[in-house]
């Protein structure tokens, strides 16, 4: 039986033909989910929000090249994996620079959301927004693709396949990438987990 047709590549085979309106319906549908996975794996808000914004300019002026080979939501995801990546490294070229001129002078840290406690909150909203940080922490900390793939497979339209396109290597190693990171989650948040199942929030 022939595989159901991908109603957001119509949309982007649209689109190659320079439809706005098929365009912004796509920006519609995936602007969030792109953000999410932008702002968990920079742990940065603007940032976040310029790399999203940079992905669709990218799949505007990708349009043109654009083949239906693989779901819309891959090759979307791709982009903004790549567009990742890219900021990732300018990160560490910049941390290297910044050290190399140092004078031995600490940098104040920014300070996080948990720090905030001049607001009444009740008991278990604290715990959930504790562990939310815990599990971002936790996050940051894993290798880029570990923690790719974790994010990207707690998005319920992406099978093994579809990660695994995504991260450029078989879905075995795709699989084992899963297991690890989702082990060494497990140990860090050891102290903050009820039990011993693994669902971060989302």
């Amino acid at each position: 039986m022939p595989a159901e047709p991908d109603p957001d590549a119509v949309l982007m085979l649209r689109v190659k033909r320079g439809d706005r309106a098929a365009f912004a319906a796509l920006v519609e549908k995936y602007q969030q989910p792109v953000l999410n996975f932008l702002r968990r794996s920079l742990q940065d808000e603007v940032e976040a929000e310029d790399l999203a914004q940079n992905v669709f300019v990218q799949v505007w002026k990708s349009a043109r090249r654009y083949r239906r080979t693989a779901r819309f939501s891959t090759w979307l995801f791709t982009i903004a994996r790549n567009l990742c990546l890219n900021e990732l490294r300018r990160r560490a070229r910049h941390s290297t620079a910044s050290l190399e001129s140092a004078s031995g002078e600490s940098e104040t840290p920014l300070p996080q959301r948990l720090e905030d406690k001049q607001t009444v909150t009740p008991p278990e909203a604290l715990l959930r927004e504790e562990l939310f940080q815990k599990v971002e922490a936790a996050l940051a900390e894993l290798p880029e693709s570990q923690r790719t793939a974790i994010l990207l497979c707690r998005e319920e339209t992406f099978s093994y396949e579809d990660i695994a396109a995504i991260l450029g290597c078989s879905i075995s190693a795709t699989k084992s990438l899963i297991h690890r990171g989702r082990e060494t989650l497990k140990q860090k948040l050891k102290p903050y987990l009820r039990t011993g199942e693994w669902r971060p929030p989302r």
